[in-house]
């Protein structure tokens, strides 16, 4: 195993007692023809959690990578922490399995170390043979191309469905992603199974303290998208370059002295406030970087100033963008 992925540490689930990673890597907007190169190259460099989704179209070349890895002898199975979401078609309980074995599928495997909810959103069912991943509109090739949201489902109908999978062995955690307060707090009482983490959008412009505690407080562990903020973002004109935490001076002077890159401080500082970080990179130097951030540590007074960015700058709010796409979206919590 390579010397970082002994090096990062680990959150474990109470409920099963298994281990994630603190650091992994994302696979959202990476493109299909760098993937599998780029999972095996991680896995190398010594990361051992990969976060994919049916949305991001390419967990058939991150199966690929991952295959790759393990007929080199780089790791096994069982040293990988795999993390797959159920896309918002497929919220009805007659679907959820279906989702969730065309993930294992892609991958290449015989079970999810994690399955999420990937939205508090239910959209209309979109069969694989139409249309794989479905993404947010339902016919783009209608006159007014929509978001068409299912109202007859439930998010309880939903978690019953999650559930099962867990039964089933083909996911060995259940969660949720961009999930608030008030959503877990009613699913924490309908669930048989205890939802085990909520991922979340949080970066110095969007500290979250009240759900970050919240979490911790009930035994959910949490994950941190887009760690490093308006990166992800600005070529999809969500965000703009001034809007870059990592160039803020703050974070500049805090890496000057720490002798780090802003990005590692801004990484560090996450997993320093007790959650996993799933930072995405093409680059393979930045990809190496963004693990190599256990060997120093940021002092209380730094961890004040970052956090003292916060400004509720949330690049990923399905309340703005589902407006931008016909119809308002009726998210939970």
């Amino acid at each position: 195993m390579a010397a970082a992925a002994r090096s990062c540490p680990t959150l474990e689930l109470g409920r099963t007692g298994d281990k994630m990673p603190a650091v992994g890597v994302g696979m959202w907007k990476v493109g299909k023809d760098q993937t599998a190169g780029l999972v095996e190259e991680a896995i190398r460099s010594g990361y051992r959690h990969i976060d994919c989704a049916c949305d991001y179209g390419n967990e058939t070349a991150v199966g690929q990578g991952i295959k790759a890895a393990i007929d080199a002898g780089v790791c096994t199975r069982a040293d990988l922490w795999i993390t797959g979401k159920l896309w918002n078609t497929y919220h009805r309980p007659e679907h959820v399995q279906a989702a969730c074995q065309r993930s294992l599928t892609d991958l290449g495997l015989e079970y999810l170390d994690l399955y999420l909810i990937h939205f508090p959103i239910s959209l209309k069912f979109v069969p694989f043979e139409t249309r794989y991943p479905p993404e947010w509109i339902y016919d783009p090739a209608a006159a007014n191309p929509k978001m068409e949201f299912d109202e007859g489902v439930t998010i309880d109908q939903t978690w019953g469905a999650m559930e099962k999978l867990v039964d089933a062995g083909l996911a060995r955690n259940i969660g949720v992603a961009n999930f608030r307060v008030q959503l877990l707090q009613h699913l924490r009482k309908v669930a048989r199974i205890q939802p085990q983490v909520n991922q979340v959008e949080l970066h110095p412009f969007l500290v979250q303290d009240q759900l970050v505690r919240y979490c911790a407080h009930v035994g959910i562990a949490v994950t941190g998208f887009s760690p490093l903020g308006a990166g992800s973002y600005i070529e999809l004109d969500m965000s703009k370059p001034e809007e870059s935490v990592i160039q803020h001076e703050v974070v500049g002077t805090i890496a000057k002295r720490c002798g780090k890159t802003p990005a590692q401080v801004v990484l560090r500082w996450g997993v320093q406030r007790g959650y996993s970080i799933v930072p995405k990179s093409v680059k393979v130097e930045r990809l190496r970087e963004n693990l190599a951030i256990f060997d120093f540590e940021l002092s209380s007074e730094d961890m004040s100033a970052i956090s003292a960015l916060d400004c509720g700058r949330r690049f990923n709010d399905p309340g703005v963008f589902c407006t931008g796409m016909g119809e308002f979206c009726p998210i939970n919590g």
